[in-house]
């Protein structure tokens, strides 16, 4: 009776067993549910004050280029000073020229003068001479003519020579070139031992080390730039240049359409001339929704955000970008302002998790 009674139990209890598992699984389950995914600090979609921009491209080009070439014919370089890259004042000594003959030729035109001047003293005291014999008739008036005519033409002798002179001594200057302005050496075609002659270019000078970008703009865009405006150029390793617009073309390219609008840039901040570029040219502001680029969180080619409810459970939303600056970037749509985000690690993430908060 007994035995029969034991046998009768035994289903009871495996069923009872079976009840206590199944209540420890959706226990378990349940504070798997309510366990935090991450620890987040929250942050606010906010209203700032962003300016427009304009994107373009275009070249980067010299300011202005001054040709430095020769002045002498058929002399020698005899040294040279300056190389590419070299930053130079103007007045500097870039190249100098044979000198030999010009020197020679000098000299010569000195002693001309010396002899001119001994001659003009000659003819002035000879005219003199003259002035106070005209009334005592002892001269004729021929005579007195003549020397007074003497004295005329030895002035002008000396003048003539001293102007020789002046020649020589601007022919001995030419042999020595000089920089036009202060700025950068950017191209050499002088070397030591060449033979010039006049109009032969030997340096090529940024003035001023100054560069422009030119950026290339179509009508539209055109209407809303006026010259002042602050411009950034985005340059290959990351750094931007700050500059201003300087000039904005008076015609438009005809295959184009587009202007070229001249953007000042400092030149010792690495915008090289020849370099192909991208910037923006900066507008009035206008009223942006910004967050933080932490909070963005890329997934299958759109940008998406975490946004968290009352109940610390976050819920993915898809978004827009816009502008970036500073760390930020501007939601062009999904969320609105004061809207309470993930600010970092939404990486981690996935829609309906829970999260704890950093207060």
């Amino acid at each position: 009776m007994n035995l029969v009674s034991t046998h009768a139990r035994l289903p009871i209890f495996g069923a009872a067993v079976a009840c206590f598992a199944l209540l420890l699984s959706a226990a378990a389950a349940s504070a798997q549910t309510n366990q935090s995914a991450l620890t987040v600090r929250l942050v606010l979609a906010t209203i700032d004050q962003w300016p427009e921009e304009i994107v373009a491209n275009g070249w980067i080009a010299p300011w202005h280029e001054a040709v430095i070439a020769s002045e002498a014919s058929g002399l020698k370089i005899t040294a040279v000073l300056a190389d590419i890259g070299d930053r130079v004042t103007k007045g500097q000594e870039l190249a100098r020229l044979a000198q030999d003959s010009t020197l020679a030729d000098l000299h010569r035109q000195e002693a001309a003068v010396v002899s001119a001047e001994a001659a003009l003293t000659e003819a002035t005291a000879n005219a003199a001479r003259a002035r106070k014999l005209q009334s005592s008739e002892a001269v004729s008036e021929k005579d007195i003519k003549n020397l007074l005519v003497t004295e005329q033409k030895a002035q002008a002798a000396l003048a003539s020579e001293k102007a020789s002179l002046d020649a020589q001594r601007i022919k001995l200057a030419q042999t020595v070139i000089v920089a036009a302005d202060d700025g950068v050496i950017t191209s050499r075609s002088a070397n030591l031992g060449n033979v010039v002659s006049t109009g032969t270019e030997l340096f090529r000078l940024l003035r001023q080390s100054k560069v422009d970008w030119q950026a290339e703009l179509d009508a539209s865009q055109l209407a809303r730039v006026t010259v002042g405006q602050k411009v950034r150029i985005a340059m290959a390793e990351g750094a931007g240049i700050e500059g201003a617009v300087r000039l904005i073309a008076p015609t438009a390219a005809k295959g184009t359409g587009r202007t070229i609008v001249y953007v000042a840039l400092p030149g010792d901040k690495g915008a090289r001339p020849g370099l192909y570029t991208s910037g923006s040219i900066e507008l009035a502001a206008k009223p942006a929704l910004t967050l933080p680029e932490t909070a963005l969180v890329p997934r299958d080619g759109h940008m998406y955000v975490f946004t968290v409810k009352d109940d610390s459970r976050v819920t993915r939303v898809k978004i827009v970008t816009g502008r970036r600056q500073s760390g930020r970037v501007e939601i062009m749509s999904g969320i609105g302002p004061d809207t309470q985000l993930v600010e970092s690690g939404g990486a981690f993430l996935s829609d309906g998790a829970l999260v704890s908060l950093i207060r």
